[in-house]
């Protein structure tokens, strides 16, 4: 009876055994490709003090995500918006988890939408998603729609503008862009102070409102010091925009950046204004000026990208994202999360304070005493109310845009049909 029940025993022992192998397993979060770039690094959260009440639990480390259209590092936008990410985990103890390099027809990520790519993130445990390119914008109204429980950001776009074109009500979902307009004059100033030739090129990305508008902006600016500050008639500045048909090089797709900055070069512009998230226009003009050839640049975006080429770098106008971020990823923590849009101008206190000011410009090495002087004459007098969309102004082909005396409002600026007069390029895509 005793060997008969041992044997009994043992069966049910190795049927246990058997079971508990083939019972399935818990899921693992999946975490951040490792592949696209290195992993954030995060502090972790600290233990409650020992002698905190035993019930008490740590507050969860809240999770950011990140959708960049290039990749983290690029000296330009998105490094510019992978910074700021950075800035509020210090500021707050969150997260960022991050995905590069995120665009159609991206070989990054073969047969995946971005709105797919930001339910990712949320399975890896964000409760925030910032969509970080206009070229984002259908795909991050998208994604909101579907996660309703998942705040959102789109850098730029005009979805939640109530009084813009593209208005939705999207209740998760804000919209925010710095002014770069006043960005782009000073660019358009210092290159105007500083061509000999009397040749500016504009290295356009894609065309549409917002490339517009600053492509415009910083011709109002190279206009306004030329004649101001010079003395020179307006008609001797030639103020050309070349485009590229994307934010940066796309082999096959887009004309090649590099090629059009050496076009530039090669038909007398001494001054290239990046308007792309890449430095190919920095990085042409210091080898043509190493080669005997002197050329300047001024590129765009990010606030480190003069480094790429400081001794012929005019100067950068740059975004600083960190400051509206934090508030709006504080207001996420908190519970006060609520849609709106924010366009948010230079700090005229201190236009390069990194706490406050949306918008930037750093001069560069290469700007003489004699320019920069007068940069800051300029960049006060913007500070002071100077507006140069007023009219008179034109469009480039000639219809009346503002009547003389007349201020532009923000819609017509932000919606600016055309290139304005003066200027060489194509206003509208073919």
């Amino acid at each position: 009876m005793r060997n008969t029940l041992s044997k009994i025993a043992f069966i049910l022992v190795i049927a246990m055994l058997v079971l508990s192998a083939c019972a399935p397993k818990t899921p693992v979060a999946t975490e951040a490709p490792e592949t696209e770039a290195p992993p954030t690094e995060v502090v972790a959260t600290e233990a409650p003090a020992t002698e905190a009440p035993a019930t008490e639990v740590p507050a969860e480390q809240f999770v950011f995500g990140m959708i960049l259209v290039g990749p983290y590092n690029d000296h330009g936008w998105s490094q510019a918006h992978y910074e700021a990410g950075k800035y509020v985990e210090e500021l707050t103890g969150a997260k960022m988890i991050y995905l590069e390099n995120v665009y159609d027809g991206s070989p990054d990520h073969p047969g995946t939408t971005t709105s797919q790519l930001g339910e990712e993130l949320v399975a890896q445990g964000a409760k925030l998603v910032i969509f970080n390119s206009d070229a984002h914008q259908e795909e991050a109204i998208k994604f909101a729609e579907e996660n309703p429980e998942v705040k959102t950001i789109l850098a730029s776009g005009d979805s939640a503008w109530k009084e813009g074109k593209n208005f939705k009500e999207i209740p998760n979902l804000v919209n925010i862009m710095g002014g770069m307009e006043y960005g782009k004059m000073m660019a358009g100033c210092a290159a105007a102070l500083s061509t000999t030739s009397g040749q500016i090129g504009y290295l356009g990305p894609l065309i549409n409102d917002e490339t517009r508008r600053y492509a415009s902006s910083a011709y109002l600016g190279a206009k306004y010091c030329w004649t101001e500050y010079l003395g020179r008639d307006a008609a001797e500045l030639k103020f050309k925009v070349t485009w590229i048909g994307f934010w940066f090089n796309i082999p096959g797709f887009t004309s090649d950046p590099t090629q059009v900055a050496n076009d530039f070069i090669n038909q007398g512009y001494d001054v290239i204004i990046s308007g792309i998230d890449t430095t190919e226009g920095l990085t042409e003009a210091k080898k043509s000026t190493a080669a005997g050839k002197q050329v300047w640049a001024v590129p765009y975006d990010y606030i480190g990208s003069c480094e790429e080429g400081a001794e012929v770098c005019l100067g950068v106008p740059y975004f600083n994202w960190g400051p509206s971020y934090l508030v709006n990823i504080k207001a996420a923590m908190d519970g006060t999360f609520a849609a709106h849009f924010e366009l948010n101008n230079p700090d005229w206190a201190d236009i390069n304070n990194k706490d406050v000011s949306a918008v930037g410009f750093v001069k560069g090495a290469a700007l003489n005493a004699d320019a920069a002087a007068k940069l800051d004459e300029f960049i006060a007098a913007l500070a002071g109310g100077l507006n140069l969309w007023k009219g008179p102004l034109n469009l480039q082909d000639g219809t009346e845009y503002l009547a003389d005396g007349v201020e532009a409002t923000l819609q017509q600026i932000w919606y600016l049909p055309q290139l304005l007069e003066g200027m060489e390029g194509q206003s509208v895509s073919e």
